[in-house]
This record gives structure tokens, C-alpha cells and sequence, in this order.
């Protein structure tokens, strides 16, 4: 058995390596599945950084604090692993290890998201409200697979004997080196409109979907706009700027796979589009926004954008439920739950009662 200081010392190291493919792997991938990833960092920030750290555009604070913050949570978790679990877990074979990968992001993941971050100790409801479990899950996922890697790290640098256990966990390097390889190149590839081809057993309707979620965004965000200059509720503020720069990022990524999908570019909807999208603002709603003053404006707010959030969680639920291209449908689950989860924080939801709500949403539209 290993020292008991060696042994943290090795579950330190594996900390910094799992913690960084975890991020690095987030990064380049998140594109593909409907995120985008500097909103992600911005939102993880405001666990620890508090409202502060959202804005419209994130920051390059706001980014390293969010970065900082994911790593440090998956370091803890490997110090916890092989360092406080050590006696039972130090010896395990490397393929045991990647076996325990799923159970231990299961975990993990769903104690952050259901107590640590929007209970004690944080109490900050906006990662869980916003974020689906999902997503969570992944990013620990991506760090518990690097545990087999502590076979290899728990000897000193050419020390470690050519056991069989030592071996899989080189082989087991090499592989996750060329997963991280070829997810970049994916994830470059979507960033320069060129992502995996459409796989959809209903190519108009993905059409129609992103049409129309594009252009429903396009009022949200004029309509965040304004409160994140007039609101008077500083956390009012702070959500509009969040919803500006989460929809403004799901736009981005919707031009990207419209222009990798499609010859024609992207329509414009028509004025009767328009009028039957659910939630859809009229001009007088609009007009109505934007003539409020004060305290009046705060309340005009909330009424209307949780009239176009409903909305906007009624169309990716009918996507979600389809038979569309399944990153369409995985981003369009994200979009219910975001939307649902930001009328909840609109209106102050925090606590369990977040929790109970974020469950809620993660399963149906409650609208």
C-alpha cells in the first residue's frame, strides 16, 4: 500500500490532469451539442463570483473564474477519490476504474447539482435552474475517465514498473490524447460552419425549428436588452444580461449548422410566422416595454418575457419530442429547460424550492 502522502500527492497530480482534460474536452465540444461554452464558464463563475460576473458578452474574468472554479471542483473530487477513498481505491485495476467512471459522475455531478451549488454551501440557484443534470454529468464524466491514468501517476516520473495494470493506463493516455484530438477537429470544424451532416428523419421541420427558435431569440434579446439598462432590480439586471448572451450564443450556433446543413440561406419569417409563434410578442407588448419607467418597468418586464419564455419552451419541447437531428433535439431539451428555469428566477425561486423546479423542468415543459 501507498504512503498515505504519496498517495494524495499522486491523487493531487491525477487532479490536475483529469480536471484539465475535462475543461480542455467542455471547450471543443460543447459547440457540437448546442452550448456555448464561454456562457457555460460565465454561468459556472457566478457560483462562487455571485451576480457580478454575469454580462451580455462574457468577460474574460468571468471566463477564468468559471474555468478556475470547474477545475477546482474536479480536483477535489479525484483528492476525494484516491486521496480520502484512497485505502480502497488506490489498488483498483485501471479498467475497474474506468468501469466506476459512470457511477462516480453520477454521483458527483448530482451532488453538485442538487445540494452543493444551489444549497449549502453556495446557495446560488441560477447554475441549477439554468443548466440541465446532463450537462454536468458529461464534464465529470470526461474527468472521472482520466482516473485509470493513476496506475501510471502514482509512481514517480520513470519509475513505474511495467505491470499490466501500468500499461493500460498508457494505452489508456493515448486514447484519451486522440478522443481530445478529434473532438477539437470536430469542434473546428462546427465552428467554421462545416459541422457532421443533418441526420434527421424530419429535415423541414429542423428547418422550420431553427427559422423560428432564431427568430423568437432575436426578440428575446431585444426585449433583455432593455432591461439591462432600465431594470431597478439589480438581479433583474443580471438575468436579462444572461439571457442576452445565452440566446445571442444558441443564435450563433444556429447560423453555424444552417450553414452547414443548407444550400439557401436562412429565411427571413414572415410577418404571419411570426404571428403564430407561440409567445411571440405583438408590437403593442413591445411598445409597452419600452415605454415603462421605474419600478412599473420591472413588472412589465417579467410579465412579458415570461409570455415569450413560455413560448420559446413550447417550441423546443415539440422539437425535443421529434423525430429531428438529435443535437437539434439535445440543444432544444437545454432551451426548455433554461427558459423555464430563468421565468422561476425571474420571479426570486430559490432554495429547495429551485430544486424541486429544476427537477420539474428537466422532465416536461411546466408551462
Amino acid at each position: 500500500m501507498m504512503a498515505a502522502k504519496s498517495r494524495w500527492l499522486a491523487a493531487a497530480q491525477l487532479g490536475l490532469v483529469s480536471s484539465s482534460f475535462s475543461t480542455l474536452l467542455s471547450q471543443v465540444t460543447a459547440g457540437q451539442l448546442g452550448r456555448d461554452p464561454l456562457v457555460d464558464w460565465m454561468t459556472v463563475a457566478a457560483i462562487p463570483a455571485r451576480d457580478a460576473m454575469l454580462s451580455s458578452e462574457p468577460g474574460i474574468a468571468a471566463i477564468v473564474i468559471g474555468i478556475a472554479f470547474h477545475q477546482w471542483a474536479d480536483f477535489s473530487w479525484a483528492l476525494v477519490f484516491f486521496g480520502l477513498l484512497g485505502r480502497w481505491t488506490e489498488r483498483l485495476h485501471p479498467a475497474v476504474l474506468a468501469g466506476l467512471a459512470i457511477p462516480w459522475a453520477v454521483l458527483t455531478s448530482a451532488t453538485e447539482w442538487f445540494v452543493l451549488v444551489p444549497l449549502f454551501p453556495f446557495w446560488q440557484p441560477i447554475f441549477t435552474l439554468q443548466q440541465p443534470y446532463w450537462i454536468g454529468f458529461l464534464v465529470h464524466l470526461s474527468s472521472a475517465l482520466i482516473y485509470p491514468l493513476f496506475a501510471w501517476l502514482r509512481w514517480p516520473i520513470g519509475h513505474a514498473p511495467a505491470t499490466h495494470a501500468v500499461r493500460f493506463a498508457r494505452r489508456w493516455t493515448i486514447a484519451a490524447f486522440g478522443v481530445l484530438a478529434v473532438s477539437a477537429t470536430l469542434g473546428l470544424a462546427d465552428a467554421m460552419s462545416a459541422p457532421l451532416p443533418l441526420m434527421s428523419r424530419s429535415p423541414d421541420s429542423d428547418q422550420r425549428y431553427l427559422r423560428h427558435m432564431t427568430t423568437h431569440h432575436q426578440q428575446g434579446i431585444e426585449l433583455a436588452r432593455l432591461a439591462t439598462v432600465r431594470a431597478q432590480a439589480p438581479h433583474l439586471r443580471a438575468l436579462a444580461a444572461l439571457m442576452v448572451a445565452s440566446q445571442s450564443g444558441e443564435n450563433r450556433i444556429f447560423a453555424r449548422w444552417w450553414d452547414g446543413w443548407f444550400a439557401e440561406p436562412m429565411p427571413i419569417c414572415s410577418s404571419d410566422e411570426r404571428a403564430a409563434m407561440p409567445g411571440y410578442l405583438t408590437s403593442a407588448q413591445m411598445a409597452e416595454a419600452d415605454s415603462a419607467t421605474g419600478a412599473e418597468f420591472d413588472a412589465v418586464f417579467v410579465r412579458l418575457m415570461s409570455l415569450h419564455h413560455a413560448g420559446a419552451v413550447r417550441m423546443a419541447d415539440v422539437e425535443w419530442h421529434s423525430s429531428g437531428d438529435p443535437r437539434l433535439r439535445l440543444m432544444a431539451h437545454a432551451i426548455r429547460h433554461e427558459q423555464q428555469g430563468e421565468i422561476a428566477l425571474m420571479q426570486g425561486m430559490s432554495g429547495i424550492e429551485a430544486v424541486r423546479q429544476a427537477t420539474r423542468n428537466m422532465l416536461a415543459n411546466n408551462l
